[in-house]
């Protein structure tokens, strides 16, 4: 069976709940704080093995307790941690995270030892045996994301990248790329069309799919909207659910749909699994 790929960020999580996400200048009062695992790189790896793909990691932590904990619930998840890299010198990734009321949220991101990611494993023969696939996203340097996808094609691995947070990709990057995946932020910053319904989910996709082989745009409570490159695009009404907290639910919606793929289910069909996997997500309390 061949594996999936990760390479990514890895941070340490505080999670604040509050009634509301405070405004410039505002101090707001919070009911309740967690201590969790994060990161999208970390958090795909581990959707991917829940799904039942194989899964390794490259990474960078530090020489920290964070680290360690990091490194421990990728561990615990199954996932391939011999391509982490425990630094020194710099600590371990972290974020900031508040809930609302609503279920929504904001982060602040604090990249630190993601910043150091050695592209040496990358040219290790070693690393990619039986991969069939990489996963990235844009929460590490962008040369990370560019040595990284140069092998994978060199080998003609599958690449996906989930463009999360928004940036323009540079054009060594993007002409690695296989299928995009973004939600509609992220859309409408590629494209130039705001994304708040399915029809324009899939007048971003289409437009999108002129760039990429495969593009899927997630548009929350809207659905997804899909498209591959010389075709129209489809669409999917989101499930009816009761919303606890959409925080992970992209990292959830990329790690299944990168297994349905890996294990060469249509674009399709691994759009619908993924959908109905982020639904489950975000109505389940954590």
């Amino acid at each position: 069976m061949s594996k999936i790929v990760v390479v990514g960020s890895l941070h340490y999580d505080i999670m604040l709940d509050a009634h509301h996400r405070p405004e410039k200048g505002e101090t707001v009062m919070g009911t309740a704080c967690h201590y969790k695992f994060g990161g999208k790189g970390g958090n795909q790896a581990i959707a991917a093995s829940k799904a039942g793909a194989t899964v390794s990691f490259a990474g960078a932590v530090g020489a920290d307790e964070q680290g360690r904990f990091l490194l421990h619930v990728l561990q615990s998840a199954g996932v391939g941690c011999d391509a982490v890299e425990i630094i020194d010198t710099v600590p371990s990734g972290m974020s900031v995270a508040i809930t609302d009321a609503e279920g929504d949220y904001g982060a602040v991101i604090v990249s630190n030892a993601n910043q150091h990611i050695s592209e040496k494993t990358f040219h290790d023969d070693i690393f990619w045996q039986h991969t069939g696939m990489l996963i990235l996203q844009n929460e590490v340097p962008e040369v990370t994301n560019i040595a990284a996808s140069t092998e994978a094609r060199r080998r003609g691995i599958s690449v996906l990248i989930n463009a999360a947070p928004a940036r323009q990709l540079h054009v060594d990057l993007e002409k690695n790329i296989d299928l995009l995946l973004v939600n509609a932020v992220e859309a409408r910053d590629m494209s130039n069309i705001t994304v708040n319904s399915l029809d324009t989910a899939m007048q971003a996709a289409e437009a999108l799919a002129q760039r990429f082989p495969q593009v899927v745009v997630t548009a929350g409570e809207h659905g997804v909207a899909w498209c591959e490159s010389g075709n129209i695009a489809h669409s999917l009404e989101a499930k009816k659910i009761s919303l606890i907290s959409t925080h992970g639910a992209g990292d959830c919606f990329t790690g299944v749909l990168s297994h349905a793929l890996s294990q060469k289910q249509s674009l399709a069909d691994a759009v619908m699994l993924a959908n109905d996997a982020a639904a489950r997500h975000v109505s389940q309390p954590r």
